[in-house]
């Protein structure tokens, strides 16, 4: 016997002995020897007191757990970092490299077959499949799902993108105190992650793309019966993926990270997604460039109407079709060779009859898309050398071209003492920028949704040009520029810029341009000093070792195969 119990056994000189030691402290847990001969599923669970995501994962490893055990399997669960967006000071994309570590040296270390990645919340996804990538045994993904819609005065309510449109009236004091705490009470009424296609939803989707889960479950909400189910398959393949050892690098290719990106931009989805697919390419050493996320974002087509791109949210996006009826428009543009971890290519999928419902107000046809092309770009000039990113398709078209007088914020806490300032000198067309919120600068949170300033606001403007090196939650909207690389904390173009300097963006040329003298820019970066990083733990690791926003803000030392 070389797997279940047997594999990768403690070092104490003597296997046999070590193997006698394991099953006697395994048998100190109840189970019999016939149960403990069978193959063992591991499953890496994130729930967390800290992340209301994850509120119904008990649930959810016990379907996983009932499939596997039905298949012949031995399911052993065991607890991993949780990252709850929310929750986490300054940023949960600070850890998910950490939670990636944590996944993979868990798989590595202990006697498991395969794996179930059993997670949700945005970061945490992504963290799994980097870490089950680098581990190389049999995996296979496993969210949390959607929650289901609120109501308030009638309307329908989703976290996140409808929390930032009433905050943004209540700003405007549009909303009173009283009616903010309403809104507030009906965001987020059920466990499970966004509503709409914020970065969770995207990852979730992204991941059945790549063949990373099985088909069909990326959408059913978090409290639907048919979570359940899906649990319980995805249990019973593991047991079978385990037997054909069938591991994560013969899932994950080139073909199917394009197919990923593919559906990422049908979508309309998340920004962070880019980021997280870099790193998770990465992991097996597969080049993934913005000029080449370019081309296919210039061949791809918008067709689901979710917000904040559209109007709708992940329950009707499940009940209009879901992934399959996504899949199916998009069939002409994707590489059907590719394999899942259903053990099926993605044309003998899409060879068997649809369920032939497709909603049309949710789900567009490819000839009749919601946006044509390029819903989310990488921009390039002097202020974003290596690539910046933003979300078309969710902005004002009149700032997609557009030339302003910048009005910069030296960092966060800059941002967060000035941007109401009844002094501030600012006007609807100016173009916000914040420095020092990138990956070392900050940990690269969700500040590049900066607030419209109050002054503004109050007159009714809802959308102006922001530039920063920080990110943006996937359910934000508006004429964002993000990733800027290099970041301005280690001296990047974007630290350059002062106070009345004139930046153009273009998004039909695909340009982010400071309209600086090349010789004035580099005097000012010639005094650039660089701040000491932290001095201790894993925050002084991350500052040593993070690569930039165009490779995927992953450790230098985990991207790549060994």
């Amino acid at each position: 016997m070389s797997g279940g119990l047997s594999r990768g056994l403690t070092n104490y000189g003597d296997p046999e002995f070590a193997l006698y030691l394991r099953r006697a402290f395994a048998k100190s847990m109840g189970y019999s020897d016939e149960m403990l001969a069978r193959p063992i599923v591991g499953i890496a669970t994130s729930s967390s007191g800290f992340n209301n995501c994850h509120r119904l994962m008990p649930e959810l490893v016990a379907a996983v757990s009932r499939g596997v055990l039905g298949a012949g399997g031995l399911p052993l669960e065991f607890p991993t970092i949780s990252l709850g967006e929310p929750f986490l000071q300054p940023t949960s994309m600070m850890f998910r490299n950490l939670m990636a570590m944590d996944v993979e040296e868990m798989i590595r270390a202990q006697p498991m077959d395969s794996v179930v990645l059993a997670g949700g919340c945005d970061k945490t996804v992504p963290a799994q499949l980097m870490g089950a990538l680098s581990a190389g045994k049999p995996a296979i993904s496993l969210v949390t799902g959607p929650m289901m819609v609120g109501r308030f005065e009638g309307e329908r309510l989703g976290a996140c993108t409808d929390c930032r449109s009433y905050w943004a009236r209540y700003r405007a004091g549009e909303l009173s105190r009283e009616r903010i705490d309403e809104v507030e009470a009906n965001l987020a009424t059920t466990a499970g992650t966004c509503a709409v296609m914020g970065t969770a939803s995207t990852m979730a989707c992204v991941t059945e793309a790549l063949g990373m889960s099985l088909p069909g479950s990326a959408t059913p909400p978090a409290v639907h019966a048919g979570r359940l189910r899906i649990a319980e398959a995805t249990g019973r393949r593991a047991v079978e993926i385990a037997a054909e050892n069938l591991g994560p690098d013969k899932i994950v290719t080139r073909d199917s990270v394009e197919n990923a990106l593919r559906v990422l931009f049908a979508l309309g989805g998340s920004t962070n997604a880019i980021i997280h697919l870099t790193a998770i390419a990465g992991r097996l050493s597969l080049p993934l460039t913005l000029s080449h996320f370019n081309e296919l974002s210039a061949d791809t087509p918008v067709l689901v109407n979710l917000k904040p791109i559209g109007n709708a949210y992940m329950e009707d996006f499940h009940a209009a079709g879901g992934m399959d009826a996504l899949l199916r428009e998009l069939a002409p543009k994707l590489n059907r060779e590719t394999r899942s971890v259903a053990g099926e290519t993605l044309g003998e999928r899409l060879a068997r009859p649809s369920s032939g419902y497709v909603d049309r107000n949710v789900i567009a046809a490819l000839g009749t898309p919601l946006v044509e092309r390029d819903a989310l770009i990488a921009l390039f000039g002097n202020l974003a050398p290596n690539g910046a990113i933003l979300k078309a398709a969710a902005a004002d078209a009149r700032l997609l071209e557009h030339e302003g007088r910048a009005v910069v914020f030296t960092d966060l806490a800059d941002l967060a003492a000035r941007i109401d300032a009844p002094d501030l000198d600012v006007a609807p067309d100016d173009v916000l920028v914040l420095q020092n919120a990138g990956p070392i600068g900050a940990g690269m949170p969700e500040a590049g949704y900066l607030p419209i300033p109050k002054k503004l606001a109050e007159r009714g403007v809802r959308d102006m040009l922001r530039i920063s090196d920080a990110r943006m939650s996937g359910t934000a909207y508006g004429a964002i520029v993000l990733h800027v690389s290099p970041e301005s904390a280690i001296g990047g173009p974007l630290a350059a810029v002062r106070d009345g300097d004139r930046i153009r963006v273009s998004a039909r040329e695909k340009r982010l341009e400071l309209l600086v003298d090349a010789a004035e820019i580099e005097r000012r970066l010639a005094s650039f000093r660089k701040a000491p990083p932290p001095s201790r733990g894993y925050r002084n690791l991350y500052a040593a070792h993070v690569l930039g926003a165009e490779k995927g803000c992953d450790f230098d030392f985990l991207s790549g195969k060994d």
